[in-house]
C-alpha cells in the first residue's frame, strides 16, 4: 500500500537490455501507461534508459502494460508449472500484433493465465509442411510463454466440416465422419512426430454445432445478421463499423447487400459472408446438415472458430476475450476478419488482444499449397527418416514473420546442426556425470564458477533477450551455437561448470526442442550396450576410472550417449 500521510520520493528506474531497445524504437511509451502517467523518460544514445516514476504504488505489476524486468517485485510464491523448467527471471516479452502492426509488450488479461487459440487443420486431406510451419511457430510461442512462467491454456480446433471436406467426402462416396477421421488421426501422428505439444482442447466443428447455432441466434437478434432469400444466414458487414481493421480493408470497397456463400473469397471483393448455409443435396448425402431455428443447414467456416473459442474460454474462465489468436498470414482475410466481426458483434467485447500471423513456407519461391501441387506432408519426411529436430531447427533459423524457402540442402544443413547439438550435450553430460563438476570451483558463495557456467549465464541472457523480442528464434539459435562453439573450446581446455551449462542447455531445449531423436537400436546392439554399461559401472565402483572412461569412449564412438543420474546410468543412441 502507498503511504498517504507523507510524501514519498519519486523512484527512479533503470530499464536495460530489451526494454531499452523497445523504448528507443518507439514501441514502448511508459508515459502512456496507467502506472507510468507523468513519468520522466530519458533515452541515451548509448547505455540504459532512465525512467522516473510518478509517486504512486509500484507493487501492482498486473496493472502495467509494460514493466521492466529489473523493476518487477519478487513473487511471494513463484508460479511453477508441472513439466516446465523456467529460463530464469522473465524479461518483458514483446510480440508483433497484426491488429496494430506494431511490436507491443505482452500483457495478458489475467496473468499468469494466457488463453491461446490457434487455427487447426482442415482435415479433408493430410496437413502439409507449410501448415506445420504455422503450427510450429505457435508451438514455439506456447513453449516460451510456459517457460516464462505463464499458465497457458491452448485451444486448437479441428475443421471437419466446410466446403472442402464436404466436396472430398462426396467425391469419395463416404460420410463426412468416415472421410475426415483418418486425416484427424494422421494429423495427431504428424503433430507428435514434429514434437508439438498437444493443445489442452481440440474442439471439432461437427461436435460444436449447438454453440454455433446459439451464436447465429445472437447475431440475428442484434440485427447484424439476416436471412437471405436463398435460405442461408449472412453477416451484414456494413452494420459492423470495425470491419476491415485487421486486414486494413478499404471500406469504400464494401458492396452493401452483396453476398458470398463460399468459404474463401478475395480481399478486393468484400461481401456479406455466410454464417449458416442452407443444406443442399451434397450436405445431406455426407451427413453435414443440422436442424436449426432458422432452417436446416450447416455452419459457415468462419463461424466455427468464433463459436468454439468463445465457448471454451467462456465455460472455463468466464471471459469473452482471448489473449492471443494465431494462424497463418493467409487467414488474415477473410477468415480472421470475419471472426472478429461476428465475435465482437455478439459479445460487445474485443475478440482477441493479440493477433499473431506466421508467413508462408515456399518451394522455389512459391507458397507450398495443395492447390499448386508442390506440397510435402510431414509424414513424407518421417518415412524418409528425417529427424524432426532438423525440421524444427530449419524453421527456427528464419523469423516466423518472414517467408522461408524449403530446400533439401537447407534441411541437410539443419540436420548437421542437430548432430552438433547432440554431441555437445553428450560431452556436457559426460563431464557432469563423470565428476566433471569437480573441475569447477564450488558454488558456495564467494567462490567462482567454472568457465562453462559463465558461458551458460551469457547464453541464457542472450537467449531470453532474443525470444523476448517477438520470438526472434534466429537470434536465439545464433546464441545457442555460440554456446556450442565456445563450450567445446572450454571443454577441450578442461574448464569446469559443466553441470550449469548442461542445465542451461536443457532449459533452452524445453523451448526449441532440437536435440537428436533417440534411435532404437537392434536387439543385439541393445544387449551389447547394456553389457558395456554394466562393465563401466563395475569399473567405477572399483575406482578404475581409466577403464570407465575407455568404455564411455567406445560407446560414444558407436553413437551411444550416457547420462549418469541418481537412479543409475541412462543411455540413448543418437
Amino acid at each position: 500500500m502507498c503511504a498517504t500521510d507523507r510524501p514519498r520520493p519519486r523512484p527512479l528506474l533503470v530499464v536495460a537490455d530489451a526494454g531499452a531497445r523497445l523504448v528507443r524504437r518507439g514501441l514502448v511509451a511508459p508515459g502512456d501507461a496507467v502506472r507510468w502517467e507523468g513519468a520522466r523518460v530519458v533515452v541515451f544514445r548509448l547505455g540504459p534508459v532512465v525512467c522516473e516514476l510518478p509517486a504512486a504504488c509500484v507493487d501492482a505489476p498486473s496493472r502495467a502494460p509494460y514493466l521492466p524486468r529489473d523493476s518487477q517485485p519478487a513473487r511471494a510464491h513463484p508460479v511453477v508449472h508441472p513439466g516446465v523448467r523456467r529460463c530464469g527471471p522473465r524479461m518483458t516479452l514483446a510480440l508483433h500484433n497484426t491488429l496494430t502492426r506494431r511490436v507491443e509488450p505482452f500483457q495478458p488479461l489475467a496473468p499468469p493465465r494466457v488463453t491461446l487459440y490457434t487455427c487447426g487443420p482442415t482435415v479433408w486431406n493430410y496437413a502439409h509442411l507449410g501448415n506445420f510451419r504455422t503450427f510450429l511457430f505457435e508451438d514455439l510461442l506456447r513453449r516460451y510463454l510456459e517457460a516464462s512462467g505463464y499458465d497457458v491454456f491452448h485451444i486448437m480446433n479441428l475443421t471437419d466440416v466446410d466446403d472442402r471436406t464436404i466436396k472430398a467426402a462426396r467425391a469419395a462416396g463416404t460420410t463426412l465422419r468416415q472421410h475426415t477421421e483418418p486425416f484427424v488421426r494422421a494429423f495427431f501422428e504428424d503433430r507428435d512426430y514434429l514434437r508439438l505439444r498437444p493443445a489442452h482442447a481440440h474442439p471439432r466443428a461437427t461436435e460444436s454445432v449447438a454453440a454455433m447455432i446459439t451464436l447465429v441466434r445472437r447475431l440475428l437478434d442484434s440485427g447484424v445478421a439476416y436471412q437471405g432469400d436463398d435460405g442461408s444466414v449472412y453477416f451484414a458487414i456494413d452494420r459492423f463499423p470495425g470491419y476491415g481493421r485487421l486486414s486494413r480493408l478499404d471500406r469504400r470497397e464494401i458492396k452493401v447487400g452483396a453476398r458470398v456463400a463460399s468459404d474463401e473469397y478475395a480481399k478486393d471483393d468484400p461481401r456479406d459472408f455466410a454464417l449458416w448455409k442452407k443444406a443442399g443435396p451434397d450436405d445431406e448425402a455426407v451427413g453435414a446438415a443440422w436442424d436449426a431455428p432458422f432452417g436446416r443447414g450447416r455452419p459457415g467456416w468462419h463461424l466455427e472458430c468464433s463459436a468454439m473459442s468463445l465457448r471454451e474460454i467462456g465455460t472455463r474462465f468466464g471471459v469473452q476475450t482471448l489473449d492471443i489468436h494465431a494462424g497463418g498470414v493467409d487467414l488474415i482475410f477473410p477468415h480472421h476478419e470475419d471472426e472478429i466481426a461476428q465475435s465482437e458483434a455478439a459479445t460487445g467485447r474485443p475478440f482477441a488482444r493479440w493477433w499473431l500471423h506466421g508467413e508462408f513456407l515456399n518451394v522455389r519461391g512459391t507458397k507450398m499449397s495443395k492447390r499448386f501441387g508442390n506440397f510435402l506432408a510431414a509424414r513424407d519426411l518421417r518415412e524418409q527418416g528425417v529427424d524432426a529436430a532438423a525440421v524444427r531447427l530449419l524453421f527456427w533459423q528464419t523469423h516466423y514473420r518472414k517467408p522461408l524457402d524449403f530446400t533439401d540442402a537447407a534441411l541437410a544443413a539443419a540436420g548437421e546442426g542437430v548432430k552438433r547439438l547432440g554431441e555437445f550435450r553428450a560431452r556436457l553430460s559426460g563431464e557432469a556425470g563423470e565428476g566433471g563438476t569437480l573441475k569447477a570451483s564450488l558454488t558456495v558463495e564467494g567462490k567462482r564458477e567454472g568457465r562453462l557456467a559463465e558461458l551458460a549465464a551469457e547464453f541464457e541472457a542472450a537467449f531470453r533477450a532474443a525470444l523476448d523480442d517477438d520470438l526472434n528464434a534466429p537470434q536465439a539459435c545464433a546464441a545457442l551455437f555460440q554456446l556450442v562453439h565456445a563450450g567445446n573450446r572450454a571443454l577441450d581446455a578442461g574448464a569446469g561448470g559443466a553441470r550449469a551449462a548442461l542445465a542451461a542447455l536443457d532449459r533452452a531445449m524445453a523451448v526449441l526442442d532440437v536435440l537428436p531423436t533417440p534411435r532404437a537400436p537392434e536387439p543385439d546392439m541393445a544387449r551389447w550396450i547394456e553389457a558395456q554399461v554394466a562393465a563401466r559401472e563395475r569399473a567405477r565402483k572399483s575406482k578404475d576410472f581409466k577403464e570407465a572412461d575407455r568404455i564411455r569412449a567406445a560407446l560414444r564412438a558407436r553413437g551411444v550417449e550416457l547420462e549418469d543420474t541418481p537412479t543409475g546410468t541412462k543411455w540413448r543412441v543418437v
